[in-house]
């Protein structure tokens, strides 16, 4: 059976898709931390707000 392949998403270098790699999807340590750190400096960000299911947040009777 062959492994999966799949790019780093910073770097795009090929990588193998195996439960014991570390830093998947990532191809190092190093590519990992880039991405953080972009993460952390709000470089990244998610462009919508999420969907919560339809449900509401609503504040107990009072009594």
């Amino acid at each position: 059976m062959a492994a999966t392949t799949v790019k780093c998403p910073v770097c795009g270098r090929s990588v193998e898709w195996t439960a014991d790699y570390p830093y998947r999807p990532f191809c190092s340590e190093r590519c990992k931390l880039i991405d953080l750190g972009a993460w952390a400096a709000e470089e990244h960000r998610i462009s919508e707000e999420l969907d919560d299911g339809g449900e509401t947040e609503e504040s107990p009777p009072l009594h």
